[in-house]
């Protein structure tokens, strides 16, 4: 993995908000690989090497949580993020708008 790459996707999800949600494909985007939701995924499976990220904070293009990690939704709710169910974010009222 690019060091570089992955610190610009990174700097993005620190940049998201608390209380909001950002998906895979609009990081994606705003790194520049509008394709590249996946990539972001392998980001950040492996951010813990680069430091300290919120990357609960992202979710799939259906706000649905990160699977297997149980974790997401407690973080999430402790900062006050709307739920639709127990696996899915509402991003009609959480989205982050940048």
């Amino acid at each position: 993995m690019n060091d570089q790459l992955a610190y610009e996707i990174l700097s993005i999800v620190a940049e998201i908000p608390s209380g909001q949600v950002a998906t895979y494909g609009q990081v994606a985007a705003l790194s520049g690989h509008p394709r590249g939701a996946r990539l972001v995924g392998r980001v950040l499976r492996h951010a813990m090497l680069y430091g300290d990220f919120p990357c609960h904070r992202v979710v799939d293009h259906s706000g649905r949580l990160a699977p297997g990690w149980t974790e997401q939704a407690a973080l999430l709710a402790a900062e006050g993020v709307p739920m639709k169910d127990s696996a899915h974010v509402n991003l009609k009222l959480c989205r982050w708008a940048p």
